[in-house]
């Protein structure tokens, strides 16, 4: 064994090494290669993979970003602005009531008698004095012709009396006997025409037969109602104003009415009377406004009733919708350039149906001006110095939020002039 191996291992052994070390380093350099190309190829991947995902995460972040813009945008409570100005303001007291006439009167008759004709109808107008039902009179006009001749003869022995009188041949007994004769039958007389004048119903005033009662035929009995009757020309509205403002009422002061019923423009009337005391009970005053005729206003007619007390021109006006009250203070939000509401406390001088007049200048609590932008719907929940969207600035932001904060800025500016409006004067509205 030991000769056989020593007999052909050296020049094998020569012979094949070189061929083998050649045949290794070559697989090792092609393995070599194959290594180093394939890092090459992944770090070239890994590259591509990494600027990707980096691209990729930076747009997503850019599509958060605008979407937490827009959502914060939406989450501003939004408000509806006005710019206030100027215009002319009535200081009004308001009161409702129902209308009356001072000259409604109710027809009673004076007599038992059977109605023998009706003179007038509901809806007539009627004279003072005119006949408005006639009842049976013949028993009345036969005693007025009795007494009439008593009478006249009466004054016959009254007057051959006297001559005999003033000759002496009658005593002065049978003189006074005579007289009294003459004076008894005239207030006999007085009697039968009054009872004669029973018999025709007449009209107490001027004005309108509201209300018939009576019929043809029937038989009435003494104080029993027979017609209604109104002088239109005597409407009028009275109204209990409180104390506090006694010192602003004055007779002919300018007064509206404003009926639901007729509606069209109010009815202009004026204060007549003002009662010279206080109802102790309620604490008011009796104020009665007189209406024109012809007016289309009726007794019983329910009306709003205004009593002007003052009139200012040219004045800073706040509408009321804008004002929110909290323990017996008014307050309003105004809105600053940079969208921010200011709650202020305003001192309100005069008001009239839409719109306040409140107290301006440096002295005044909210020192208003003319331009100031005030929150006239959403304010219920706002607070002081919250950020407030405009009405209509969300949709904007929306296809705004691709652009750069510069042009938001800009595009916010503007959409807060278009949600704005200007406030009409009082006059205008």
């Amino acid at each position: 064994m030991i000769s056989m191996t020593q007999n052909y291992s050296p020049r094998s052994s020569r012979l094949r090494k070189p061929y083998t070390t050649r045949a290794l380093d070559s697989l090792g350099v092609l393995a070599l290669v194959l290594i180093l190309t394939v890092a090459l190829t992944g770090c070239s991947t890994e590259g591509k993979t990494v600027d990707a995902n980096d691209a990729d995460k930076n747009t997503t972040e850019a599509k958060k970003d605008a979407e937490d813009s827009d959502k914060k945008k939406e989450e501003l409570p939004p408000v509806e602005v006005v710019r206030l100005g100027h215009g002319e303001i009535e200081a009004v007291l308001r009161f409702s009531t129902n209308l009356e006439a001072e000259s409604e009167i109710q027809v009673f008759s004076q007599a038992a008698r059977l109605v023998t004709g009706l003179q007038v109808e509901e809806g007539d107008r009627v004279r003072k004095g005119q006949v408005l039902v006639r009842l049976q009179d013949e028993e009345q006009r036969s005693e007025l012709a009795r007494i009439e001749s008593q009478l006249a003869k009466a004054n016959r022995e009254y007057q051959r009396q006297q001559n005999l009188f003033a000759q002496e041949l009658v005593s002065e007994q049978v003189m006074n006997d005579a007289t009294y004769e003459v004076e008894q039958l005239k207030l006999a007389l007085t009697d039968a025409r009054r009872n004669l004048g029973y018999t025709e119903v007449k009209a107490p005033i001027s004005g309108t037969i509201t209300g018939r009662h009576v019929n043809l035929g029937d038989h009435i009995t003494v104080n029993q109602h027979l017609f209604d009757l109104v002088d239109f020309n005597t409407i009028v509205a009275r109204v209990y104003v409180p104390e506090k403002e006694l010192v602003r009422l004055r007779t002919g002061q300018a007064a509206r009415l404003f009926s639901a019923s007729i509606g069209g423009e109010p009815r202009k009337g004026e204060v007549t009377r003002v009662a010279p005391i206080v109802d102790p009970q309620s604490g008011t005053v009796k104020v009665t406004v007189g209406i024109p005729a012809h007016l289309g206003l009726l007794p019983g007619m329910y009306v709003e009733v205004e009593l002007v007390t003052d009139t200012r021109q040219d004045v800073l006006l706040v509408p009321k919708r804008a004002v929110i009250y909290d323990q017996n203070q008014a307050f309003l939000y105004r809105v600053k350039d940079d969208l921010t509401a200011e709650r202020l406390r305003i001192e309100v001088l005069l008001e009239d149906r839409e719109h306040l007049m409140p107290a301006t200048g440096d002295d005044s609590p909210a020192n208003l001006r003319p331009g100031d932008s005030i929150v006239i719907a959403g304010q219920a929940g706002l607070k002081d110095g919250i950020k407030v969207r405009l009405a209509g600035q969300a949709k904007d932001a929306e296809t705004s939020s691709g652009e750069a904060s510069s042009d938001e800025g800009s595009s916010d500016e503007a959409t807060a002039d278009e949600a704005m409006t200007e406030e009409p004067a009082a006059g205008e509205a």
